[in-house]
């Protein structure tokens, strides 16, 4: 591996707050995998994870095969191959396989509780693998009566329950392809993503309660389904009228979800293809339409098989949990879990009501060992002196996996002093794009305060200059050098690729380009700074520009917009921020800044309301008419930086040049002064 170091600029070693322990050969599922490969495979790397991390990448045919043997993958037919050609894009993965994702996510004892679900308004619900797969195999009948099969498109409307995850594994199991938005999720919002790929059926509820709040949809179903056509049958769980006795709403023309469920089926599972469909999520580009990701059912199923059971050390045991919308790939990943045996604890709702310890109270109530979190609500305990092992039985916790943005250091300390002193703490960074981590943790490493500890196996992620070099020591772009096989199988309507291949491998040709900022250390661990193009990223989920200005651009005062997002240094959300220009120059008001915030909040979601908004005499734009959201940021961290690399790009910055020396004056965590009115804080 070729690295060009600069003594000056290298990272220093951070505190240990972690090791490994002296067993840790026999104790880890990474250490008892480095034992196979030496058992099986005559591959002996001594405990050294580096060495291992090398050969993986180096050995992609080997690696990749040596897990699908020893993490037990099975193939209905046998592949012909494991990769057919070590090219980005268009690497072929196991050709001539045929398997079945929802089959091993469903395998196992079926008296064991696999899920738990907990929810602000509905009653506790936890489900044995056998009454998970007696539900899935109901659906999956459900959907053969309707017509489904393999390739048909099945969507969800749902919140974070278990009807959304027996959706998925009913859809798997047939081959079909499942899709989902969650209900706080407007309208506009969810037809620009499900309307895309045109599903045949729509699963929903009639509404969700969040915050205590009763949020009624059935007119937002009613426009979802006359806006896509391709509906043709709708299943409908009735949840409002479950937790409201005073309930009359539900969606016409539908058929009962308990209905179904009442209608026992054999369960089977179609063997598909390796790289056959198995869900589409959605990831905002900062033009055009949100961009339609399909993962396929090999793809997932082989990295999450890494990721959970060796570099999470997920076993029979666990107990897994990590609060998420179905918005975020963070719910899919979580779908994956049962892969490893042990049991997922999901929530519907608000878990931090009414205070940050009842959260802190669920996970140690519910025996949770592995906690998946984010910077910023690990940032809001410390802010309010919660001391969470006071709060909440932790004894079962032994694992918290950070992600979502950056976990500074004091972070890391503040969960050794606050949460637990044995915990193994995980910070890494990966996105919906290959729906996992490119880095992350290794139970054969330790863990040392604000760094990510290494790269995955199989994972070729350095940091590269803008000449295209690999850098050690010093700031670059997050790139993938060879391929993954959980890399998109495709984009939906992008027959010919040319809109993934524009979308990853533009900026440097048959490299993956991430759009990250990285460092890596000599030793190998590394810190991701942020995003390092114009995508938003809101508390780990990433939101598309485009989708503000469809909603900005109808408002008949407003003629023209841009938004950006700026990351907190210290781990928080950040600041959402959108600058707008008024007709005719006409002064911002309150009541318009308040108007503005909920349209955006209605017709996407409450994540793409604007911490601020300002007013400003124009947007600058290249001479293709084209919102410079890149150079805007760029001049708002660094105003000072160098000359603007797009023509007629100068005058056109000013004035945002001027608000960056305005922040950079006022030091860390000032925020911008509006011209006229500011919008209250997001919530």
């Amino acid at each position: 591996m070729t690295t060009t170091a600069t003594r000056a600029g290298e990272m220093k070693p951070g505190e240990i707050l972690w090791r490994p322990p002296a067993d840790v050969l026999t104790s880890s599922a990474m250490g008892r995998y480095l034992t196979w490969l030496e058992q099986a495979r005559g591959l002996s790397f001594g405990g050294d994870y580096d060495a291992l991390w090398r050969w993986s990448v180096a050995d992609l045919v080997g690696f990749w095969s040596s897990l699908a043997e020893y993490l037990g993958v099975r193939f209905h037919d046998q592949p012909a191959a494991v990769l057919t050609e070590a090219r980005m894009p268009g690497a072929e993965w196991f050709p001539g396989a045929t398997l079945n994702f929802a089959e091993h996510a469903l395998a196992g004892p079926p008296e064991a509780t696999v899920l738990a679900a907990r929810s602000e308004t509905r009653p506790r619900i936890e489900l044995t693998r056998g009454e998970l797969r007696a539900r899935v195999a109901s659906l999956r009948a459900a959907l053969q009566g309707l017509g489904v099969g393999p390739g048909d498109r099945v969507a969800a409307y749902l919140p974070n329950i278990p009807e959304a995850m027996i959706t998925l594994y009913a859809a798997a199991s047939l081959g079909a392809i499942f899709t989902c938005c969650a209900p706080e999720s407007g309208t506009r919002s969810v037809i620009s993503r499900i309307g895309q790929v045109e599903p045949a059926v729509l699963v929903t509820v009639d509404g969700y309660v969040y915050g205590g709040q009763r949020h009624d949809r059935t007119a937002e179903v009613a426009a979802i389904r006359a806006a896509v056509p391709s509906i043709r049958a709708t299943i409908a769980v009735p949840y409002l009228e479950c937790v409201t006795a005073s309930s009359t709403t539900g969606v016409p023309d539908s058929l009962d979800w308990n209905d179904l469920m009442a209608r026992p089926a054999d369960l089977e599972f179609a063997a598909v293809p390796f790289a056959h469909p198995l869900y589409i999520v959605y990831s905002s580009g900062t033009t055009g339409r949100p961009k339609a990701i399909i993962h396929g059912h090999g793809g997932i199923l082989l990295e999450h098989l890494k990721l959970f059971l060796l570099h999470d050390d997920l076993g029979p045991t666990d107990r897994w949990f990590w609060y998420s919308s179905t918005n975020w790939m963070a719910w899919n990943y979580g779908a994956s879990v049962l892969l490893g045996g042990g049991s997922l604890l999901i929530f519907d709702g608000h878990p931090m009501r009414p205070e940050l310890a009842d959260y802190w109270w669920m996970v140690g109530d519910e025996g949770v060992t592995c906690l998946g979190t984010s910077p910023g609500f690990l940032l809001a305990c410390q802010k309010q002196g919660l001391v969470p092992r006071q709060a909440a039985d932790l004894g079962a916790l032994r694992t918290i996996n950070c992600g979502g943005a950056p976990l500074t250091a004091d972070l890391f300390r503040w969960v050794y002093r606050a949460v637990k002193a044995d915990v193994y703490l995980g910070s890494g960074s990966g996105g919906t794009d290959v729906a996992s981590s490119f880095v992350s943790g290794c139970r054969l490493l330790p863990v040392r305060a604000g760094e990510i500890a290494c790269r995955l196996l199989g994972v070729d992620a350095q940091a590269f200059s803008d000449a295209g070099q690999p850098v050690t020591g010093q700031r670059g772009e997050l790139v993938i050098r060879q391929p993954m096989p959980s890399m998109p199988v495709g984009f939906w309507g992008d027959p010919g690729g040319q809109r993934l291949a524009s979308t990853y491998f533009d900026r440097f040709p048959g490299v993956w380009c991430h759009g990250d900022w990285v460092t890596f250390s000599a030793y190998g661990t590394c810190q991701v700074t942020g995003r390092s193009d114009a995508t938003l990223n809101r508390g780990g989920v990433r939101l598309g520009t485009s989708e503000f200005y469809a909603v900005i651009d109808e408002d008949e005062e407003i003629t023209d917009s841009l938004v950006i997002h700026l990351e907190d240094a210290n781990g928080g959300p950040g600041q959402l921020i959108l600058f707008i220009v008024t007709r005719d120059g006409a002064g911002l008001t309150g009541e318009a800044a308040a108007r503005i915030r909920s349209l955006l909040r209605e017709q996407l979601s409450p994540r793409h309301q604007p911490d601020l908004i300002r007013q400003v005499a124009a947007i600058p734009r290249t001479l293709t008419g084209k919102r410079m959201e890149v150079p805007v940021k760029r001049v708002l961290l660094d105003p000072g930086a160098a000359a603007p690399a797009e023509p007629g790009e100068t005058d056109a910055l000013a004035e945002f040049r001027e608000l960056g020396h305005q922040l950079a004056a006022a030091g860390d965590g000032a925020r911008p002064t509006t011209r006229n009115a500011s919008a209250p804080r997001a919530t």
